[in-house]
């Protein structure tokens, strides 16, 4: 519930001058984000990029990525309450560098500074349509700055594959599981992760599909190369057609769950 001018003022505040320049100037030791990068923002709709989790949304296990089971009633106890069973790793969800790594930062360190970032949306909707495996190229990282300008810096980047509405529409052509057991979705090439963590100053990368890497990868080269710098990803964001490919400012939810390697988030656009 907000109360009467809790928008105008929430509005107000964000398009505030200074409210990103945490961000901007406290970076972190892999993205030295300058303190020069600040700059005012203001925002018209708020666009959510988060699934609805349940029991049914696909999972590379196979398995429910969430169990619950009602421990209180509201017509016997008063109140509703379930326990969760939940991979970390299911829905909507952050990979923090602990995920791909020994000693990486949990969830819980990351530094909320990093979770307020500018959104580049890279629409590669076309090269999927022609090729389920497709990895996203710095050709196509090219074509982006072309149109748009360099990436700013502190930025998440994110894949437009088109796949996020399959994983309520068409599930199985979601996952993309072949009889012989292996994925077939979009990616992140690793040679487009090398680039962005060398040339760029990326905090993270998110995908409307399962995962960073494409399908059928099986060293999971992106993970490997992106999260032990001390980035972060999303993986299964929704509504990437909703927000414009340059612009909008992210905003990660991420669960604060002590020694966490990521776990599902609440991921909105400000547009």
């Amino acid at each position: 519930m907000c109360v009467a001018g809790c928008e105008m003022t929430v509005r107000a505040a964000l398009s505030r001058r200074g409210f990103f320049k945490g961000a901007a100037a406290a970076g972190f030791a892999a993205v030295a984000v300058p303190a020069n990068a600040a700059e005012t923002r203001s925002f018209t709709k708020v666009v959510d990029l988060t699934h609805t989790m349940s029991a049914e949304f696909p999972t590379f296990m196979g398995k429910p990525g969430i169990e619950m089971q009602r421990e209180f009633d509201f017509k016997k106890d008063r109140f509703n309450l379930f326990w969760w069973h939940v991979i970390e790793h299911a829905g909507t969800h952050l990979d923090a560098p602990i995920h791909f790594s020994e000693a990486g930062l949990s969830a819980d360190r990351l530094p909320v500074e990093q979770l307020v970032v500018a959104l580049a949306v890279v629409n590669v909707v076309y090269q999927a349509e022609q090729d389920a495996d497709y990895q996203l190229s710095r050709e196509d990282l090219a074509k982006w700055e072309s149109e748009h300008g360099r990436l700013p810096p502190g930025c998440c980047v994110a894949l437009h594959s088109g796949w996020g509405e399959l994983a309520t529409t068409d599930p199985a052509r979601f996952a993309g599981r072949d009889v012989n057991g292996t994925f077939h979705f979009p990616g992140f090439a690793p040679e487009a992760a090398a680039w962005l963590m060398k040339e760029r100053q990326v905090a993270g990368l998110a995908v409307d599909t399962m995962s960073l890497d494409y399908g059928p990868s099986r060293n999971f080269k992106t993970h490997q190369l992106w999260l032990p710098s001390g980035r972060w990803g999303l993986e299964n964001v929704a509504n990437l057609d909703k927000v414009p490919e340059a612009g909008a400012t992210l905003v990660v939810g991420a669960s604060k769950v002590k020694d966490s390697t990521g776990g599902l988030a609440r991921v909105i656009a400000l547009v």
